[in-house]
């Protein structure tokens, strides 16, 4: 039997599927591939926090079904966590939720509030559930530009005048996955007065809060107060806490959007296993020298890749928070695209980066290169690149 299931069209190819298949190949065949492809941290899990799990998981009663909405202690965590680092007061009962991670968090409350036909805004490029989400609900995807602004503004308003129906959410995510961009409460206030006054919703990816580079912490848009009207805020303690296979992250704002998300959850899950939840619950609660420690290691990383790159003939902007590089494609490859780019660097120099069409089509210009491996390989990643951009004429004295 075949069947075109209907949901499954709507989803196109994976298109890191080809990346990664010669990536498999490689390594199959003995190639020592350095892998900055995937946003996983390699980073070990705090300490403290693997042991309360061990701690934990020999308590027999852990091991039954736990709580959808997330065990009451980590929800008050979560509360906590608000309080110490944005200066907000969260209701752990009404005001948050636990999820199996943002990604599912996302899509779960996708389900809850859209209705086939709907209108949804999402920047491009974009991680991809924030699109996918909704259109797996039934939704259409508009594109509105990613970096905050006078531009940004001016999508939404043609967004308002020009969709049919008019938009039903629109989706935030400071600090930028792919490309790092920043938000100010300025921009915030501004897409909140906006949304209140045309009646739209507001779903904020949060979830590289606690990773950036300078002096300034990304803020919260729930850092103010009409934004309670109208917006829900995801984050996670993957990237924070080095905890990304432990899938916990949380939603929290707007109460009836959370009470929506807890109903569709009801339905789906019992639960992360609450030896998880009660270990999350210790990453939130105890020792914080941790971020910062993790903080510190991206930034050296960070500006070994930068400065060896630059170097090498390869220009690519700092980025000021996040664990990813987003790269343009170098001009004497910018026409390949960054699915060719990609497959060219893998083959020719061992280095596995993320095509930047994967994250919608205005990204194809350029790469992701997540900084996920140590100091020593970053290294030898950009001395495989500078050979790999000699071969094809390209070095630091040429024009670039």
């Amino acid at each position: 039997m075949n069947r075109d299931f209907y949901k499954i069209r709507r989803l196109p190819p994976y298109v890191f599927a080809e990346v990664n298949d010669m990536k498999a190949k490689a390594r199959a065949n003995g190639a020592d591939i350095i892998d900055f492809g995937m946003g996983n941290p390699d980073l070990p899990t705090p300490a403290h926090v693997v042991e309360k799990l061990k701690e934990t998981i020999d308590n027999p009663k852990t091991h039954r079904y736990s709580n959808s909405r997330g065990i009451p202690g980590l929800r008050k965590a979560v509360s906590g966590y608000y309080e110490r680092r944005f200066g907000v007061s969260v209701n752990p009962e009404t005001q948050a939720i636990v999820t199996l991670g943002s990604k599912e968090g996302l899509a779960n409350l996708s389900q809850a509030i859209t209705s086939p036909g709907d209108v949804i805004l999402v920047p491009n490029p974009s991680y991809p559930i924030h699109q996918f989400g909704f259109i797996i609900a039934g939704a259409s995807a508009r594109s509105i530009p990613v970096k905050p602004g006078p531009e940004f503004m001016a999508a939404l308003d043609r967004a308002v005048q020009h969709s049919v129906p008019k938009p039903t959410a629109v989706v935030l995510n400071y600090p930028n996955n792919p490309t790092a961009e920043l938000a100010t409460l300025d921009f915030y206030a501004e897409v909140v007065d906006f949304c209140r006054f045309h009646g739209i919703y507001i779903l904020s990816d949060l979830a590289y809060a606690d990773i950036y580079f300078d002096d300034n912490p990304p803020p919260s848009i729930l850092e103010l107060p009409k934004a309670w009207d109208i917006a829900v805020e995801f984050t996670s303690i993957s990237k924070t806490y080095s905890m990304p296979g432990w899938r916990i992250g949380f939603a929290v704002g707007n109460k009836e959007l959370i009470a929506a998300l807890a109903r569709v959850k009801s339905y789906l899950d019992y639960g992360a296993f609450t030896p998880i939840q009660v270990a999350a619950t210790a990453a939130l609660n105890g020792p914080q020298d941790c971020i910062d420690e993790f903080r510190g290691i991206y930034k050296e990383r960070r500006d070994i890749m930068i400065e060896g790159l630059g170097a090498a003939g390869w220009d690519i902007p700092s980025p000021p928070a996040t664990m990813f590089a987003w790269a343009p494609i170098p001009p004497a490859f910018k026409e390949m695209g960054s699915i060719e780019f990609s497959k060219l660097l893998l083959s020719e120099a061992d280095v596995a980066v993320a095509p930047g069409i994967g994250f919608g089509e205005h990204g194809d210009g350029f790469v992701r290169i997540g900084l996920v491996e140590n100091g020593q390989r970053i290294r030898q990643a950009v001395r495989n690149i500078k050979n790999f951009l000699l071969a094809h004429g390209v070095n630091a004295d040429a024009p670039h």
